[in-house]
């Protein structure tokens, strides 16, 4: 008898559709297959661009985020107190017509009394933009929080960054740097790319005080202290200039390192780059004898000595005051090896690493190309050393600085955009810093006026702050005053205790989307949730009188706000991965994506980027409305993404742009662009020529394909900016000079961070703490398996891991007698927390570490209220203090970089005690959050 054939295989589904992946910020090409209109499974699409196929864990748990039954499901307006869970279900006509009047009537009286902040969402662009037409100067994003000190310093050092703005050349380089990257950053495409180094054999070194992840599989793991990676580095620079194992010629042609600067201690010039009548900076040529315009291609620059100019100044070549710093001792080996926790040798053998990969494993591609004056070049040099940063160094207070150090030391190697170095990747490189100013000085924000220009963008001088002639910031965050004078992403951490405190003024509405604020994302957990309930003594109303949230998941910010606006999940809307916001692109050319709608949804729930633009109509703000009032994009975000334009030509797609979808980069819009993009895979990519794939910030031909596809605004060589002028333009006005200058209290600030050159100082609030009482850093990363807080709430990123504890060197548990599983007390200066623990050999002694982002609250979520995630998971937000403890002169600043106001959460010092409370269950506990019926599981049940 024949046995029946089983099918073990059988097909499950009757449709694929692609989409962009939104568990993390890599944007990977996905395919969903569905059944019936149900996900049923997803998998990485291999044409893709970004992943070419591979997909991590929480890509492939995208399925039970769609299916979360945390999804909230209807919109919502609070009828009990703040914080209390008591809504009442409403219509989307009630609740777009009820932000509309709150809104409208903050618009016609001072919109600056809006205050409009993101998290971690992926069309900025748009956000941005509405910002500007609604002409509120309070907006910004997550980028604060994040990573504003990694795109500054890169941005106003060469032009770049790491993470989005470029990465390492995988194909050619042979020693790899990385440092402080967790494993959620990046993720496939690292993986990716640490798997080629890999298999050829390519060194990795991780300096990383924790080792998971990425440094797990590096050959060599360096446990630097945490927030001396900057020493770590200046010591690179000491020991390559001491042994004169430096590319001289690259620092002569592609940076500042010639130009002249000017000493003269106590005048208004000092420190300032010497220039001629047409306002270029000048160098002195050695061979003719004489200074010149930098600008010209035809000199021999001299590096060091000094100079008398004709007027009888003297100057010096900023290579040399570079040169005087890093020659110091302050920076050498054996001087900063007991601050880092590396040893002087260990710091020695990897400079000269990196030195003998640079000079002696030189790359030559028989490439030509032409430079930026027209000289023709046979061939490609690189210089195969690369390396790549996030949030492990962004996050001190000294972030901006190390930063700046860590391209310093690739800028002196040669190995910036070069073959085997870090590339850029378009739209970048961009000027250094870019041109663009933030809007919203005084006189700027007028009532149902748009600002002249974007909230944000990049000072480079006293006179670009927004300030009032008492020097009052004019944003709530205090973005762009003398507190944060270079926060280019804003400062999101401050905005609720500012408008609490009516600091510097009070708000009328708060606007957030995505943005946890009341715990994930709280510096001080205790203290934000009491600045959202806040109430005026003598009214009894809230002091933030209106708290506008759109999120598509019942985080614990839901409860704190009046009127909620349900988002959709990422598979149920059209998105828009653009060139003017947070590019996809490779190294090798621009790309950008898009989302299309793989189900419909079964909640009454709406995109926020369409609600966003409705509001625009409703409020007539001019860019998105017709002449007669009518919608300019009825359509919604798919209508904006396919007709919208920036400028003539350039909107937010790139790809299959002319009535004929022709063109690529600039052209009319195409009706039927989303189309192509989908018939695609929902991605375009543009792999330049070769002959432009290096050298870009000096490649003739890129510069000049750059300014056409509207990346650049003409072909002009972005040089590298060693020494840093708009920093000295500060000091000199903390000093008194210029039209400019700072209250009393910031001068001091000022004088001591603003320096024009990079280098290291103590995180503030170590230096300003009792090292015998708080002895242990404590920092947080977030795992493989997480992004957005949200990843906690996902049935299968759950079983991965579902709490967290906090992990401490083993050497030190054994000294303080706890084993594995044992209670403690972790005590910071600001709160303290319960939590248990676990001993590990790869961490730096003096550092504690956790998982970010697994700690919820009781009834969040649509967790159970016992889940582990909230009895025992943790956050180490509730020790972090918003403010420093100094003053001076009365005033107390935020916990930030003094440069960008990057919160500063890894300069957190601790002490551990053992608990004496048995009770297994973390501390602090808060009230359990009330469940809501607007919730896609709370109305199934």
């Amino acid at each position: 008898m024949t046995q029946p054939k089983i099918d073990t295989s059988p097909k499950t589904w009757d449709e694929i559709k692609t989409t962009t992946c939104y568990m993390c910020a890599c944007r990977c090409g996905i395919k969903v297959y569905l059944k019936d209109g149900t996900v049923k499974y997803i998998e990485g699409n291999r044409d893709h661009p970004v992943n070419k196929g591979v997909i991590c864990g929480k890509g492939a748990s995208g399925i039970m985020q769609h299916y979360s039954p945390a999804r909230l499901s209807k919109p919502m307006l609070r009828v009990g107190e703040r914080g209390s869970g008591e809504f009442r279900e409403i219509e989307w006509e009630e609740a777009l017509s009820l932000a509309t009047s709150w809104l409208s009537k903050v618009r016609a009286e001072d919109p600056k009394r809006l205050a409009f902040f993101t998290g971690r969402d992926q069309s900025q662009g748009l956000t941005g933009w509405w910002a500007t037409q609604f002409g509120t100067p309070n907006y910004a994003a997550h980028g604060g929080f994040c990573s504003v000190n990694m795109a500054a310093a890169g941005l106003y050092t060469f032009g770049g960054s790491f993470w989005e703005f470029g990465e390492p050349d995988w194909k050619h380089t042979k020693y790899f740097l990385l440092f402080g990257v967790a494993e959620d950053h990046a993720s496939n495409p690292i993986k990716i790319g640490l798997g080629k180094l890999k298999a050829r054999g390519v060194k990795i070194v991780s300096i990383n005080p924790v080792r998971t992840g990425y440094s797990a599989i590096a050959d060599e793991w360096i446990g630097i202290r945490p927030g001396t990676d900057g020493l770590f580095a200046g010591a690179l620079i000491h020991e390559l200039l001491h042994n004169q194992k430096i590319d001289l010629d690259y620092l002569a042609r592609y940076t500042n390192a010639a130009w002249l600067v000017i000493r003269n201690p106590g005048g208004a010039d000092d420190g300032t780059f010497a220039r001629n009548a047409n306002g270029e900076p000048l160098i002195y040529d050695a061979v003719i004898g004489r200074t010149l315009s930098a600008h010209r291609a035809d000199t021999s620059p001299k590096l060091v000595g000094e100079v008398t100019l004709v007027d009888g100044r003297r100057a010096v070549p900023s290579f040399m005051l570079v040169a005087e710093r890093f020659l110091s001792d302050e920076y050498s080996p054996a001087r900063v090896a007991e601050a880092c926790g590396i040893s002087a040798d260990t710091i020695r053998r990897i400079a000269a690493e990196l030195a003998r990969t640079a000079f002696d494993e030189e790359i030559c591609l028989n490439i030509g190309w032409r430079d930026w004056a027209g000289r023709i070049h046979d061939k490609m040099i690189g210089r195969p050393v690369s390396m790549y940063a996030m949030r492990g160094i962004s996050a001190h207070s000294n972030g901006f600085q190390t930063c700046r150090t860590l391209h310093l030391l690739q800028i002196i190697l040669g190995t910036i955009d070069v073959p085997g170095g870090f590339r850029y990747r378009p739209p970048f490189p961009k000027p250094a810093p870019p041109g663009i100013k933030p809007a919203g000085k005084p006189g700027q924000v007028k009532p149902n006026t748009a600002l002249p220009g974007p909230p944000l963008g990049f000072v480079t001088a006293p006179e670009d702050l927004l300030i009032d002639d008492e020097g009052t910031p004019q944003r709530i965050d205090k973005a762009y005053s003398w507190e944060a004078p270079f926060a280019a992403h804003g400062l999101m951490h401050t905005v609720i205790a500012n408008a609490a405190k009516r600091d510097p003024y009070g708000i009328d509405v708060l606007f957030l989307y995505m943005a946890n604020m009341s715990w994930n994302s709280a510096m001080n957990v205790a203290e934000t949730t009491g600045h959202l309930t806040a109430k005026d003594e003598k009214t009894g109303d809230y002091i933030i009188p209106h708290i506008i949230y759109s999120d598509a998941y019942a985080s614990e910010m839901v409860h704190y706000a009046d009127l909620i606006l349900p988002d959709t999940t990422y598979l149920e809307r059209f998105d828009c991965i653009s060139l003017l916001d947070r590019p996809i692109s490779e190294a090798d050319g621009p790309a950008d994506a898009i989302r299309q709608p793989i189900t419909e949804p079964d909640r009454d729930v709406r995109p926020f980027q369409t609600v966003l633009l409705d509001l625009g109509a409703r409020l007539g703000l001019t860019g998105m409305t017709n002449e007669d009032g009518t919608p300019r994009y009825p359509g919604g975000y798919a209508d904006y993404m396919v007709n919208h334009e920036r400028s003539p030509g350039i909107g937010p797609l790139a790809g299959w742009r002319g009535k004929e979808g022709v063109f690529h980069g600039r052209g009319e819009p195409n009706p039927k662009q989303l189309e192509r993009y989908i018939e695609n895979g929902c991605h375009w990519f543009y792999e330049l020529p070769d002959h432009v794939k290096y050298y870009r910030h000096a490649n003739r031909d890129y510069l000049e394909w750059a300014t056409s596809f509207g990346f650049i605004g003409k072909p002009d060589p972005i040089v590298f900016q060693l020494y840093l002028e708009p920093l000295q333009k500060f000091r000199l006005a903390a000093l008194g000079h210029g039209a400019v200058t700072p209250p009393e209290a910031h001068r001091g600030r000022i004088l001591r961070y603003f320096d024009p050159l990079p280098g290291w100082y103590e995180p503030i609030e170590e230096s300003l703490r009792d090292k015998g009482e708080y002895p242990l850093h404590a920092i947080t990363q977030r795992p493989m398996a997480m992004y957005h807080s949200w990843g906690s709430q996902n049935a299968w990123l759950r079983q991965i891991l579902g709490r967290n504890w906090l992990y401490l060197a083993r050497s030190r548990g054994e000294e303080m007698g706890l084993e594995d599983g044992d209670w403690v007390q972790v005590i910071s200066a600001t709160s303290r927390i319960k939590v248990q623990v676990k001993l590990m050999d790869g961490v730096n002694p003096h550092t504690v570490w956790t998982w970010n982002a697994i700690g919820k609250r009781s009834g969040a979520w649509a967790l159970a209220p016992d889940a582990p995630e909230a009895k025992k998971g943790f956050l180490l937000n509730h020790l972090i203090a918003e403010l420093l403890p100094q003053r001076d002169g009365g005033y107390r600043y935020s916990n930030s970089d003094p440069v960008t106001g990057q919160a500063a959460w890894y300069d957190l010092k601790v002490r551990i005690e053992k608990a004496e409370d048995e009770t297994e269950m973390s501390a602090p506990q808060f009230p359990v959050l009330k469940g809501f019926k607007g919730i896609a599981g709370r109305r199934r049940a």
